[in-house]
């Protein structure tokens, strides 16, 4: 909003120092400063609300060290980070941008599917929350709604150059922006991937949307749980997505950038820079989340928060085209949606096998069995942070390393 408004008073007015709002960097400060002020000012607040209306995590003994202790601690803190991401993302981003509009959805969307589950579990007093089926369904329609979009929007194209020829510095460059299902593959060389290859040969190109879509569900889905489950311990999935959330801005600033997209030779995106004002926020909001989450915690996020920041970190990956870089940057929330997975599988075919159920990990997800083997909730956290940056610094590794 106050992108139109300064461009408004700059072209009507002439009015001092407008113009600076044309500048991405100027949004993206703007926007990181404001959202920890809202995180600073309302946090206080809605954790106090939180805890007047009685909105207490009710805790399962499953034998943690200090774990009962957290009982009460008041939850669906989510919203705070809401607050923070939605108010400087509306109010410093292009909001006719479709980037951002479909990054504002998401936010929506999946905060909306974590509210319902918090709902349930805090006033129906259902431990079991929103069935899965209903969240299922939840991430499938966001899936359609960015998969349809990213296919078909007139406004979702990449920009394709013509090779320029000897001296011929002096020439502007020429270009065509297309509709395109290509993607970017880390560590290759001539790093893009078409989905289009995937289809049989005697399908035609024109139904390739069909197979994109269904990657964009599985993607959302995916880091949306994988989200949720680490958020188990305090402080580590917040802190998580700050690392990630950062990578993501600095990925979606080099492939709107048309500069330095040329000099890394990789995929030139209009318009994607505009994200960097999302992530800004978006980091911001964790950072101020963090200051009340960090150990001891006091508040948890919840699924309101937990499943949001999956889906939003997945939809942002899927806009900029770096979707196949998730298993890098996101490597924490994969390990502990794969624990989950090997624990349940492993359990069920032993007990089919052998009577009886083994386990592969003490307890899962794979933070919990760290605690299991002694280790300190607050060193745990520490540690994963990282093993985060390491990932993110080898995921911009790979712009030059092929």
């Amino acid at each position: 909003m106050l992108y139109y408004l300064f461009q408004f008073l700059d072209e009507r007015y002439n009015f001092p120092g407008a113009g600076v709002f044309q500048y991405i960097s100027f949004r993206a400060l703007g926007a990181v400063i404001t959202s920890l002020l809202i995180a600073a000012i309302f946090g206080r607040r809605i954790i106090d609300t939180l805890r007047n209306l009685q909105i207490g995590e009710s805790i399962r003994d499953l034998g943690l060290e200090g774990q009962m202790q957290k009982r009460g601690t008041p939850t669906m803190g989510g919203f705070i980070i809401l607050a923070s991401l939605l108010i400087p993302a509306l109010l410093f981003a292009k909001l006719s941008n479709v980037y951002v509009v479909l990054a504002l959805v998401s936010t929506v969307w999946t905060g909306l599917i974590g509210f319902l589950d918090d709902y349930i579990k805090v006033f129906k007093k259902n431990k079991e929350g929103l069935e899965g089926k209903f969240k299922v369904v939840g991430q499938v329609g966001l899936g359609l709604i960015v998969g349809l979009t990213l296919s078909f929007n007139d406004y979702v194209k990449i920009r394709k150059y013509a090779p320029r020829l000897l001296n011929t510095s002096n020439v502007p460059d020429i270009y065509t922006d297309i509709k395109s299902t290509l993607t970017t593959v880390p560590f290759v060389k001539n790093n893009e991937f078409d989905y289009s290859s995937l289809l049989f040969g005697f399908v035609p190109d024109s139904y390739t949307w069909i197979i994109y879509v269904i990657i964009c569900i599985f993607i959302i889905t995916a880091v949306s749980n994988g989200a949720n489950i680490t958020d188990g311990i305090d402080g580590l999935a917040a802190g998580t997505s700050v690392i990630i959330g950062l990578t993501i801005g600095v990925l979606a600033y080099l492939s709107g950038n048309k500069v330095f997209s040329q000099y890394l030779n990789i995929m030139y995106i209009p318009n994607a820079g505009e994200l960097v004002i999302f992530c800004a926020a978006f980091v911001g909001a964790c950072v101020g989340f963090l200051w009340y989450n960090s150990y001891p915690a006091q508040v948890f996020m919840g699924d309101t928060g937990s499943l949001m920041l999956g889906g939003v970190i997945a939809v942002l990956f899927l806009a900029i085209r770096k979707e196949l870089m998730i298993p890098i940057i996101c490597g924490i929330f994969l390990v502990e949606l794969v624990s989950v997975i090997m624990q349940v599988s492993y359990f069920k075919y032993t007990k089919r096998k052998y009577g009886e159920g083994r386990r592969i990990f003490l307890m899962s997800p794979l933070h919990h069995h760290f605690q299991k083997k002694g280790y300190h909730e607050a060193k745990l956290v520490t540690r994963f942070w990282i093993v985060g940056i390491m990932l993110a610094v080898l995921a911009l590794v790979t712009l030059k390393l092929r």
